[in-house]
C-alpha cells in the first residue's frame, strides 16, 4: 500500500471512530459534519471528500462496525458445521461488536421514534447481509441435518440475534446482581437456540447427558 493510500485509509479510519462517538452522543439528527470533521482533525471538505453525505456516513459506519463479523460469514466453507461451536463463535463476535458499540446501538434503541426514518432505513439495511449470511449457513446446515427442515430460518435468526441484544442491553440497565456471567448468558442464549431448532446430531453431547 502506498503512503497516499495509507494516508487516505488513516484518515477514513479517524472520520468512521468520530461518527461513531458523535452519533452516540447527539443521534443521528443532532450529529453534524462539522463536529465530525472537528473531531477526526479534518476539515469538513475532507469529510465530504470520503462520504458524500451524512447518510453516506452512516451507513458507512454501521458497515465498519459488522465487518469482522461479515468476513466471518463470508467464508463458510472454512466453518465447523458443528452447529453449537459454530453458532457459539458467532454469538461471541457478535457480543463483541454489540458491546464495542454499545452506545451507538442504545442510543438508536432509545431515540428510535426522533430518528428520521430513512436513517433507520440505512442502520437497518447494512445490517441485512448478515442476516441473510447466517440464514444461508443454517440452510447448509438443514442441508446436512443438523437443523430440522420445518425451521423459520429468518424468524429463527431474528430471535437469535434478538436475545443477544437483550443480553447487552441488560447489562447496561440493570444494577441488580443476576447470578450469571455476561459469558454464561451467551453459551445458555446458544445451548438454548440449538435445541430449539437443531436435531439431536446438532446437541452437544454434555446437553444431552443431562436430559
Amino acid at each position: 500500500m502506498s503512503r497516499t493510500s495509507r494516508g487516505t485509509a488513516a484518515t477514513r479510519d479517524r472520520l468512521l471512530k468520530a461518527a461513531i462517538e458523535v452519533f452516540s452522543t447527539e443521534g443521528y439528527v443532532g450529529a453534524t459534519t462539522r463536529e465530525i470533521a472537528r473531531l477526526a482533525d479534518v476539515s469538513e471538505v475532507t469529510l465530504f471528500r470520503h462520504f458524500q453525505s451524512k447518510e453516506q456516513l452512516l451507513r458507512a459506519v454501521a458497515q465498519h462496525i459488522t465487518a469482522l463479523l461479515t468476513e466471518v460469514l463470508t467464508h463458510q466453507a472454512e466453518w465447523t458445521h458443528d452447529l453449537y461451536r459454530d453458532l457459539l463463535h458467532y454469538a461471541q463476535l457478535y457480543d463483541e461488536m454489540l458491546e464495542e458499540n454499545q452506545s451507538l446501538f442504545r442510543m438508536f434503541i432509545g431515540e428510535a421514534q426522533r430518528h428520521p426514518t430513512e436513517a433507520v432505513e440505512v442502520l437497518q439495511q447494512s445490517f441485512l447481509p448478515l442476516r441473510e449470511k447466517l440464514i444461508a449457513y443454517l440452510d447448509t446446515c438443514i442441508e446436512k441435518g443438523s437443523v430440522r427442515p420445518d425451521v423459520d430460518l429468518p424468524l429463527a435468526v431474528d430471535q437469535f440475534t434478538g436475545i443477544l441484544l437483550s443480553g447487552m442491553i441488560r447489562r447496561y440497565v440493570s444494577l441488580v446482581e443476576r447470578g450469571y456471567s455476561r459469558e454464561q448468558y451467551i453459551e445458555s442464549c446458544v445451548d438454548l437456540f440449538v435445541r430449539g431448532i437443531g436435531t439431536t446430531l446438532s446437541i452437544p453431547s454434555r446437553t444431552l447427558s443431562s436430559m
